[in-house]
């Protein structure tokens, strides 16, 4: 069966998280991604070691589904082998400092001129302007595009989110660019340039606390826990944000991840009142409409936590889950990792890896019903050189004297 991007050629120049994630997913997807290194590889190679001498699970969960060459971009013939691997790419995608490629002597125009036809990718920390030279990590984006701002308690300090919405979301927003630019080529016959920034991308998962911000000029936000609003959007520990109420409560035993998220829907208080033993509250005029139970939200959680906490979260899913109420159990990284429905989805996976052995991984989120993902082990150092390379008319005899100029 052909896959969705089958024959698609990525030239992948990127390195650490936000570049790696974006073209492995191109690579789920079935595109040809050649990541080229320089001869001392990806950085993340070596950060973060579990085993002595191989390559980490910091690289190698985000470069499955990849062929790696290298080659010593500062080297003149280094330079021109690039030219070659240029006009033969549907796609380039680096994540490098702001002028980086410019200052190796690619300008979008350069790499336009050598290939009218490439979508060029580049993810940068920020936009044009006052940040563009600010160097950009994860939780730097996420603190100035919104989300540090809005997440925590209200009476604790601003907080990172574990998700790496800073890079790895922007990998996907990247991800979508790409596959634009890629569709707009087939009617047009040119590529272009895409451009994604990492403060841009976080901004845009934040957007719903854009829209309090506006909505509190009419007022105090009801859904939201806090009693006192100032001029911006408070943090609210883990209310939901959206037109529903919703808090996580404590399950039984009392472990760190012993609790259950909770959504109370007008529909659904009735059947919550019987579940927790506490059926006079849907006849109650203090607490059976919505709008009386808004004022005393933590009051209303704190009844369903009486009940909670007397019971494991799965036992509590089973019983909120019989009466169709929204809720989903706090799942800690080693459930997820242990999960067999995960598992069976193909969402968590176990890869052999030559040097390493199984390690396991996150599979594809994305899934088409004509072009199924089979995720392959992560290249080592330069493992396709030879392969890769030979497309440019090189041979062994060349190759073994880049290698030893150093050029690859």
């Amino acid at each position: 069966m052909s896959r969705a991007l089958e024959g698609v050629r990525v030239l992948d120049m990127t390195h650490v998280q936000s570049g790696p994630s974006c073209t492995q997913i191109l690579g789920w997807l079935g595109a040809d991604v050649v990541k080229l290194e320089s001869p001392s590889g990806d950085v993340t190679r070596g950060q973060l070691r579990d085993v002595p001498g191989v390559d980490s699970l910091y690289f190698t969960m985000l470069n499955c589904n990849k062929k790696s060459i290298t080659l010593n971009m500062k080297s003149e013939r280094g330079k021109e082998m690039f030219t070659g691997l240029v006009r033969e790419a549907d796609v380039l995608v680096e994540n490098f400092g702001p002028g980086a490629v410019d200052r190796m002597g690619f300008t979008w125009e350069r790499l336009r001129e050598l290939n009218p036809r490439l979508v060029y990718a580049s993810i940068k920390g920020f936009g044009p302007g006052r940040y563009a030279d600010f160097k950009a990590y994860e939780v730097v984006a996420q603190a100035m595009g919104g989300s540090m701002s809005t997440t925590g308690f209200e009476d604790g300090p601003p907080l990172a989110t574990g998700a790496q919405i800073g890079d790895s979301g922007t990998g996907v927003h990247t991800v979508a660019g790409i596959l634009a630019a890629l569709y707009q080529r087939e009617h047009t016959g040119r590529g272009q340039r895409v451009q994604v920034a990492m403060q841009h991308a976080v901004l845009n998962l934040c957007r719903v606390k854009l829209r309090d911000q506006q909505r509190l000029s009419h007022g105090a936000l009801a859904e939201y826990p806090n009693r006192t609003f100032a001029e911006e959007v408070p943090r609210s520990g883990n209310a939901s944000g959206g037109g529903q109420p919703g808090w996580a409560v404590k399950c039984a035993p009392g472990g760190p991840n012993d609790y259950i998220y909770v959504i109370v829907q007008p529909p659904g208080w009735r059947p919550i009142a019987q579940i927790i033993g506490r059926p006079e509250l849907a006849e109650d005029p203090e607490w059976a409409t919505p709008e009386a139970r808004l004022s005393k939200l933590d009051k209303m959680f704190q009844l369903i936590e009486e009940w909670t906490s007397l019971h494991g979260k799965w036992a509590v899913l089973d019983a909120l889950n019989a009466e169709n109420i929204p809720c989903g159990p706090i799942l800690s990284t080693k459930e997820l990792i242990e999960d067999e429905t995960l598992r069976s989805q193909g969402v968590i996976v176990d890869v052999e890896h030559p040097e390493r052995g199984r390690f396991t991984t996150v599979g594809s989120p994305i899934q088409l019903s004509d072009s199924p993902v089979t995720v392959t082990t992560p290249p080592l150092l330069g493992e396709h050189n030879a392969e890769v390379y030979a497309g440019l008319g090189l041979s062994a005899g060349d190759l073994a004297e880049l290698r030893q100029n150093g050029v690859i």
